[in-house]
């Protein structure tokens, strides 16, 4: 796969991108970074947020979240 392909999660770039069920902190609480984002994103959706989510779990509903609002996507 070179640079310009989109790998299984639909980013660009090469193969440093991770599935989160494959990451070994994904057990962890989430980043403040990402319930910051995911609270945004849950807002803007009129969606519950979760705060007691995963690292994997928080970074799964960022994307389904990104999805429906629109926010965050490369719409290229």
């Amino acid at each position: 796969m070179n640079n310009d392909q989109e790998n299984a999660n639909g980013l660009k770039g090469d193969n440093t991108v991770k599935n989160p069920d494959d990451w070994t902190t994904g057990d962890e609480p989430m980043t403040g970074a990402q319930g910051s984002y995911l609270k945004t994103l849950s807002d803007e959706a009129g969606e519950e947020f979760d705060g007691s989510l995963s690292k994997s779990e928080a970074s799964k509903r960022i994307d389904e979240l990104q999805h429906k609002t629109g926010r965050g996507l490369d719409n290229n």
